[in-house]
């Protein structure tokens, strides 16, 4: 009891009703702590947001090659480098999508208004924060530590917060509300993607459909 009293209650040993009030808001130690993963959060999305503006570069420069290629007819160097741009639009996908993810989660943490809310909220947060982790790692593996990190403190938050509730958690809603949350970042990611970057000149789209072909006979 001495525990839960030193980060929950007032040091004027309030009444019963005040204890139970205080025991359902994120006050004392949590609510900082839940700040604090929000910033790091948020830093992480601005690192996003300038791999992002790299990534959109680049591809603008490896597409001119592209162009470049085919416009002297040049088509093994087309090729090349039409693979070597789906590479970097397969990696400014993922980044999207990660940073989509990253923008769901601080939304809802930023909601957060009790103690059972934390439970709620950072349960299906974790899930989405290790698949942002898994996805980041082979496109930023700079990221690894600084998104273990904050995965370190939602997950300090959230056991703390269960324990002071006394609440269960159920891992498996919250894997499939977490999956929802990627699955869906993942499509608006796809989306954002086919509106900000140009398709292959109708060319190399040809030449891929015949080189496919000859493969295949």
């Amino acid at each position: 009891m001495s525990q839960f009293t030193s980060r929950w209650t007032k040091p004027n040993q309030p009444g019963y009703a005040e204890r139970v009030k205080n025991a359902v808001r994120p006050t004392g130690a949590l609510k900082p702590r839940l700040e604090g993963a929000v910033r790091h959060i948020q830093v992480q999305l601005a690192k996003l947001d300038a791999t992002m503006g790299k990534l959109k570069e680049r591809d603008s420069a490896i597409f001119n090659k592209v162009v470049s290629s085919i416009q002297k007819h040049d088509m093994n160097h087309a090729a090349v480098f039409a693979n070597e741009l789906a590479e970097v639009r397969k990696m400014n996908k993922m980044v999207t999508q990660a940073k989509l993810a990253l923008e769901q989660i601080t939304l809802r943490l930023n909601t957060v208004q009790e103690l059972g809310d934390i439970v709620v909220t950072l349960t299906p947060a974790m899930a989405v924060i290790k698949n942002v982790k898994s996805g980041l790692t082979s496109v930023l593996p700079e990221a690894d530590n600084e998104i273990g990190e904050i995965s370190g403190l939602l997950s300090g938050i959230l056991v703390d917060a269960g324990q002071m509730g006394g609440y269960n958690l159920n891992f498996e809603a919250a894997n499939d509300e977490a999956e929802g949350i990627v699955a869906e970042a993942s499509a608006v990611a796809e989306e954002r993607i086919k509106e900000k970057f140009p398709d292959l000149p109708s060319t190399m789209s040809e030449s891929e459909s015949e080189s496919e072909t000859a493969n295949y006979s």
